[in-house]
């Protein structure tokens, strides 16, 4: 029995399988509509979530399957103090695979140790977030038809962002890759990724707080929401905002095979005029979010591809 805690749970030769049983998924669903026939997931999100909550039902109920949980902390028993180790005992009872969503790091780790079916992390806090890094890669993959030799753009909030923490530590393991990091000094990607990631791995990067600047040399930009609430006066907060605000002008500097991901949800750092570019990806990257949980459900439970 595996898990997926962490992007690094599976192998690059591993993350390659599971991006073309997704693209099969994709080209194919109807072959895949019954495979999971008799099978349920629980989804766990003691945290609020809409994407990734309902990809994963959207996921499970496309191969057949069933879906229970919650949606909150508040709807569940951990409102009355229950640990996260035992509400797994119990949910491992009721259901063949599991999603978990916690605000405390670490607690799906906690989780896989007590559990007897697959624990799939959805997030756990500022940490990880593995299934929106292989959304990410197969989006990336799909559209520049390529993971490696590409320059990506980290936009935003790199300190406290899970998914920009997920997707560096995945994209370090392919050849040719090159991070441009993207934010405020209050913001910046934290030690530890810089040290123990990208300079251990002798990964070119750099680091700047203009987004215009970064625009031109882009293969790839992700973006994320810069937070006011991650400042430490509001006048910073006021000072730095707008540069971190993508429209028409500063797509006018990219290329014209620049794709802009976002991991979602958006609240004013992509204008809604940019929807329009035919380099906006994100909804796109949506999609395939639950091409890439359908592939993980199965791998996961060990579900043959059918013939």
């Amino acid at each position: 029995m595996r898990h997926l805690l962490n992007p690094l749970d599976f192998s690059v030769g591993e993350i390659e399988q599971l991006l073309d049983l997704a693209s099969d998924i994709e080209k194919n669903p109807d072959r895949y509509a019954h495979v999971c026939d008799g099978k349920k997931i629980a989804t766990l999100f003691y945290e609020p979530s809409t994407r990734t909550r309902l990809s994963f039902e959207a996921a499970m109920l496309n191969l057949g399957g069933s879906v229970l949980g919650f949606a909150s902390a508040d709807s569940s028993s951990a409102a009355k103090g229950e640990s996260v180790s035992d509400t797994i005992r119990v949910i491992s009872c009721f259901a063949d695979i599991c999603a978990m969503r916690h605000p405390k790091e670490g607690a799906p780790m906690v989780a896989s140790t007590k559990s007897s079916i697959p624990v799939i992390n959805a997030g756990d806090g500022g940490h990880q977030h593995p299934t929106q890094t292989l959304t990410d890669l197969m989006t990336i993959r799909s559209l520049k038809g390529r993971i490696d030799n590409l320059t990506v753009g980290l936009c935003g909030d790199l300190k406290f962002g899970r998914t920009v923490h997920s997707l560096i530590n995945a994209l370090v393991r392919y050849t040719g890759i090159r991070f441009v990091l993207i934010s405020p000094p209050e913001l910046r990607v934290p030690e530890y990724i810089r040290e123990d990631v990208l300079e251990s791995n002798h990964i070119e990067y750099r680091e700047v707080e203009n987004l215009d600047d970064a625009m031109p040399d882009l293969d790839i930009l992700y973006m994320t929401r810069v937070q006011k609430e991650r400042f430490f006066n509001e006048e910073d907060y006021i000072r730095m905002k707008d540069c971190y605000i993508l429209d028409k002008k500063k797509m006018a500097l990219a290329k014209e095979d620049m794709f802009v991901l976002h991991p979602l949800p958006r609240v004013n750092e992509i204008a809604v005029e940019v929807d329009e570019d035919p380099r906006a990806a994100y909804f796109k990257q949506v999609q395939y979010g639950v091409y890439v949980r359908m592939a993980l459900i199965m791998t996961l439970l060990e579900v043959e591809k059918p013939c």
